[in-house]
């Protein structure tokens, strides 16, 4: 009897403990003495042990309380309003849209509360939502408005729906236990499964691809296959769709190809559009926009899947981009609009936190990258985000030093790249990168300037009122064809008034600029020089940009030098995407009374002219004031050059293009032909003491004195009458090689690319 009542007891404690594994509340703790740590949920992002870790320190970690406190007080303001969600019918930025957007992240911050405060009504809401999507999901036809090339169902395009499934993967991760193991079925056969299915399977032209929408796809794809332990859906996620094949010459809404290469899945994102230094060929805006689902995944992938080493995957190149992305930006946080990208988005948006939280976790502990969390004041409610927030809290934060930096583009680095040179509060951005995708724009050997995050010379950015409905429903405008992308846009050479490749996707994307040299060695000189050969048939341009820190000068100052050689004449258009108010030119202009368009096409037909002139001089000069600060163009010219103010506007009804200005040297009946200039920012002015200090410019005058195939020579004067000399090496220019040339019957001899003294 002894025995049966011991065995009775213990099958009794069994039991009771089997049922409590199932019931609604379960404890984090017992889930993890019920079920091996390999199966515990959260496992995806948030983990069973970095939940009792956070509990054990919370009071004690002030971002992340601070952080808590406010997710807290979001998501109880939204459940007091209840749950919305509401039929599919709008584009980006309508009532619908936003909405299911909202609901997204709300479903993902609501189960982190649940799992870290330990409160039941958090996964009650999150329960009763998903709930409806599924009564929803199992009847709902494609999304109604038809433009996009990959329809959701939820969202008008494919992308805001695996944008939905990312999110709120980690919600069901949150709550697995929660539900029911009839609850979990329900969900998972009528909602989760069909999702991962259409914006895959039935959505090949959409997920079988390397893009940014794909790896959102591939993303959401394999996360939710994570947390329902579906291996199928995770190798779908890894690999792409097995077996497929898709017509390679079919274009996307932008113009890029689908699947040209045949490459797809989480990998092959990973390993084509990111160079070994971690650029992203879709420029800063799109890989801002990118990372978000690379790490989200990565983060996913390492906590359940750790013999997939995912953060050491091409050489570590995901915890690598990180700092190559907040190298992109300016002083300010804003990374630079190469491309299609829209000014003011910065390190200080969401997906950057979770990009530098994780990086900070899974890397090097990096101390530079708490000193941009402490700016961003706040962290991930996950274990990367306590890492985070237990560095700033022992002192460990050190500021993020932005340097001059050269970041290769192509899966190889061996397509190009971007070069930033710094210099004091003076940043240059050089773009020499390839096509950059179908968000790319037909701007080689084009840069920008900036001072203290403002900008000099701007880089017009997309063509784009992102998520305001009222504007083409949030997508690109048809301007961003005929006017952002287009060569005249930048601050670049246009030959013949025709774009760079023609604006032909086909073409540009066949190839790249090549790096001349890059040198930041001298704190007082930094350069970056870049060939294109294949923007124009016949023609070839070389261009070396220069910060100078110079004692007589009261900041660096820019020195720009752009070679072209052809096989015919051509003529040359070299505009300055100046910002501000004009002050003083050195030569005379006339302004028309009526404006008229510059040209009839490829972005000329939205310039209007404001005033022309003839270069009168050696040199022409324009001097402009912008928030405070003065600024001086010097560029070499001769008396048959055409100088343009042109004003963004013209064939442009809608207003859909900002009114800004640019100046414009044009160059008629040029074979062989040579720009050069300076910019230089000087003085300030004060509306409050209305007083302008060092107002004019320190330069007299701008001289090329020697310009040959192997090398380019140019003097610069300024006001005391103290001469130096530039000399570039167009030809052989290692670090290594060994110069002697003869000007002006006086020998220069120096190694490496450029002689300045």
């Amino acid at each position: 009897m002894k025995n049966q009542f011991s065995f009775c007891f213990i099958l009794v404690f069994v039991l009771c403990a089997m049922f409590s594994c199932k019931k609604e509340n379960t404890s984090v703790s017992n889930v993890e003495t019920i079920i091996p740590s390999t199966e515990a949920h959260p496992k995806l992002i948030l983990t069973a042990q970095g939940v009792k870790d956070i509990r054990a320190q919370l009071g004690n970690i002030p971002i992340f309380d601070n952080t808590l406190k406010a997710v807290q007080e979001e998501i109880d303001a939204e459940i007091a309003l209840g749950i919305d969600t509401p039929i599919p019918l709008d584009y980006s930025g309508g009532y619908t849209h936003v909405r299911h957007k909202r609901n997204m992240i709300v479903l993902q911050k609501a189960g982190v509360l649940y799992q870290i405060l330990d409160d039941e009504k958090y996964a009650k809401y999150v329960k009763d939502m998903l709930m409806q999507y599924e009564a929803m999901y199992k009847t709902l036809p494609l999304h109604p408005k038809t433009r996009s090339y990959a329809r959701g169902k939820l969202f008008w395009q494919c992308l805001n729906d695996s944008n939905w499934l990312v999110y709120v993967s980690q919600a069901y991760d949150c709550i697995y236990n929660y539900l029911s193991e009839e609850e979990r079925n329900k969900l998972e056969t009528n909602l989760f499964k069909p999702f991962a299915d259409h914006i895959s399977i039935d959505s090949p032209q959409f997920y079988q691809r390397v893009h940014n929408h794909s790896t959102w796809g591939n993303a959401a794809v394999g996360m939710i296959g994570l947390v329902m332990d579906d291996q199928e859906l995770i190798d779908r996620a890894l690999y792409g769709i097995k077996d497929l094949k898709l017509d390679t010459n079919e274009k996307d809404d932008d113009g890029g190809f689908l699947n040209k290469d045949g490459k797809a899945g989480f990998l092959a994102n990973i390993e084509e559009p990111f160079s070994p230094d971690g650029y992203y060929n879709e420029g800063p805006y799109y890989q801002r926009y990118a990372m978000y689902p690379f790490l989200i995944f990565a983060e996913g992938l390492h906590n359940v899947k750790p013999e997939l080493k995912i953060f050491e995957y091409k050489d570590g190149v995901l915890l690598k981009s990180i700092h190559a992305l907040l190298n992109l930006s300016d002083a300010d946080g804003d990374f630079f609009p190469l491309n299609d990208g829209q000014k003011g988005m910065s390190y200080y948006t969401s997906a950057l936190v979770t990009a530098v939280d994780i990086s900070y976790h899974f890397g090097t502990q990096d101390p530079g990258l708490l000193s941009i969390a402490s700016a961003q004041d706040r962290v991930l409610l996950d274990d990367s985000g306590l890492a985070v927030a237990l560095g700033i809290k022992n002192g460990k934060a050190k500021p993020f030093d932005k340097k001059s930096i050269n970041l290769s583009d192509g899966p190889n680095g061996t397509q190009g790249g971007v070069a930033i040179l710094r210099n004091e509060d003076i940043e240059l951005v050089f773009k020499y990168a390839a096509q950059g995708s179908s968000h790319g724009h037909y701007d080689k050997l084009s840069y920008s300037l900036y001072e203290k995050g403002e900008e000099i010379l701007q880089d017009y950015g997309l063509a784009r009122f992102v998520n305001i409905e009222q504007k083409g429903g949030g997508n690109y405008l048809k301007e961003n064809k005929t006017w952002a992308k287009q060569t005249i846009a930048h601050n670049t050479v246009t030959q013949n008034e025709t774009s760079h490749f023609n604006a032909k996707y086909e073409i540009g994307s066949q190839h790249h600029s090549v790096l001349n040299y890059f040198s930041s060695e001298n704190e007082n000189v930094q350069v970056a020089s870049a060939k294109e050969s294949n923007a124009y048939p016949g023609t070839k341009m070389l261009r070396t940009m220069a910060i100078i820190k110079d004692e007589d000068f009261e900041k660096p100052y820019m020195l720009d030098i752009m070679k072209v050689t052809s096989d015919k004449a051509n003529q040359y258009d070299f505009p300055y995407y100046f910002l501000g108010q004009v002050i003083q030119t050195n030569f005379d202009y006339k302004t028309p009374k009526t404006l008229n368009p510059l040209g009839t096409k490829n972005g000329y037909q939205h310039l209007f002219v404001e005033g022309t002139a003839k270069a009168s001089s050696d040199n022409s000069k324009l001097s402009w004031l912008n928030k405070g600060n003065f600024y001086t163009l010097t560029t070499a010219t001769n008396t048959s050059d055409e100088l343009l103010f042109t004003r963004i506007g013209a064939n442009d009804p809608e207003f859909n293009l900002r009114r800004e200005a640019a100046f414009m040297l044009r160059r008629k009946n040029a074979k062989n032909t040579i720009f050069v200039s300076a910019i230089e920012a000087h003085g300030n002015y004060s509306p409050v003491t209305e007083s302008a200090v060092n107002s004019n410019s320190s330069i007299t005058a701008l001289k090329v004195i020697l310009d040959t195939e192997a090398y380019t020579a140019i003097q610069i004067t300024n006001i005391k009458g103290n001469t130096k000399l530039f000399i570039t090496a167009n030809t052989n220019a290692s670090k290594e090689a060994k110069h002697n040339i003869k000007i002006n019957d006086k020998n220069y001899e120096w190694s490496g690319s450029y002689y300045f003294k």
